[in-house]
């Protein structure tokens, strides 16, 4: 009772944060020859920024999914463990969850849920992508019965959904066939990183964990390049508490490559690097970050960092310039690039290169930073004034 109210209490809060950003809208659909009702949450610094991109979240189940969702959302990035994404949830038929049906003898979808389908690929998504700044990253998120109709997306021959988020998913008895009939192999031939999220629950039927674990292990053996495979269990008595757990822990896994270096991803990645190739490794997760969320975050100082024992360590140091011109290629205005070519320059006893680089670097801070005097020792220290 008390992790239910604790839940309720988080989502009110939320709610009452963003709903000013709530836009609500009724959008013609011609396959399902009715309007349907979407609702749209537009990140905070939106309109301030008229160049910058967001990830897009298409959210099933609007009535309690989109905001449990948008809630998460807002903390990971206030945070820095996500971008800020624009969020769509999309409102569903209540009538025998028609937009979600499937024929329970063959596992197909029926001709409602295949035109729900074909609406939130072709009208829901088109709106989106022409309305708003959206970056390449797509996601959907569904849970129960809507979890199944998002697995169908995999079958696209284009793959255009980077995320799968299928929280306590309802799958149909026929899923596993329907899995090893789509061409799953297309994602490691992508230049992109697609996640596929499913959770289980001690709180399921024995059948469904049975149903749930099939799935799980049957994917995880694919091995496919560029497609993340999270499986996760988790341990409670209620589904509700499984779905609010689901969804910020998905979110942890979807969007790990936005975060900043963990000591997980140092020891499992980076510890065992040469010094080039952990400059190359840190580029690229910038990159990479560029490229998904649209999001251009210069780099981390914690994560520059997290490196750079293994600059100044191994090779003598000598690796220290390529390590400066990489933070200056990715983070120009930071004095940290000049920082590193200045101290290669020192290292090897060139001092006036090394003091002229220091003074480029202390031009790029504001006088009232207080590491402004710390750095503008090293170039007292080596005679510069």
């Amino acid at each position: 009772m008390i992790k239910k109210s604790l839940t309720l209490l988080f989502i009110l809060f939320c709610f009452c944060g963003y709903s000013q950003k709530i836009i609500q809208k009724n959008l013609e659909s011609t396959f399902l020859d009715s309007d349907r009702s979407i609702s749209i949450y537009i990140p905070e610094g939106y309109e301030k920024d008229s160049i910058k991109n967001y990830p897009l979240a298409i959210v099933l189940d609007e009535d309690y999914m989109f905001d449990i969702y948008v809630g998460n959302s807002i903390l990971f990035s206030k945070k820095d463990k996500a971008p800020k994404q624009i969020v769509v949830g999309v409102s569903m038929k209540d009538t025998k969850g028609a937009d979600v049906s499937f024929n329970r003898n063959t596992g197909e979808l029926t001709a409602s849920a295949q035109n729900f389908y074909t609406f939130i690929r072709d009208e829901v998504l088109f709106y989106m992508e022409s309305t708003y700044r959206t970056s390449p990253f797509i996601t959907l998120v569904g849970q129960g019965y809507s979890a199944n109709l998002i697995s169908h997306f995999l079958q696209e021959d284009t793959a255009f959904i980077n995320s799968f988020i299928c929280i306590n998913p309802s799958f149909s008895d026929f899923i596993g066939g329907e899995l090893q009939s789509y061409n799953l192999p297309k994602f490691g031939r992508e230049d992109n990183t697609f996640y596929f999220y499913t959770n289980n629950s001690t709180s399921f039927s024995p059948e469904k964990q049975n149903k749930i674990n099939q799935v799980q292990k049957g994917l995880s053996t694919l091995g496919i390049k560029n497609f993340n495979v999270n499986n996760d269990v988790i341990t409670t008595s209620s589904s509700i508490s499984a779905m609010s757990e689901a969804i910020p822990r998905a979110l942890t896994k979807v969007f790990e490559v936005y975060s900043g270096i963990t000591k997980e991803e140092y020891d499992k990645y980076i510890k065992e690097l040469a010094p080039l190739d952990a400059i190359s490794y840190l580029e690229n997760k910038y990159l990479e970050i560029e490229f998904l969320f649209g999001t251009n975050l210069g780099i981390r100082e914690s994560d520059i960092y997290a490196i750079e024992n293994i600059i100044i360590e191994k090779e003598n140091g000598d690796r220290l310039r390529d390590f400066g011109k990489m933070i200056l290629k990715i983070f120009p205005s930071s004095p940290l690039g000049d920082y590193y070519i200045g101290k290669y320059y020192e290292t090897g006893k060139m001092i006036k290169k090394a003091i002229r680089q220091y003074k480029i670097g202390y031009g790029k801070m504001d006088p009232s930073d207080p590491n402004a005097d710390a750095y503008y020792e090293n170039i007292l220290r080596l005679g510069g004034q």
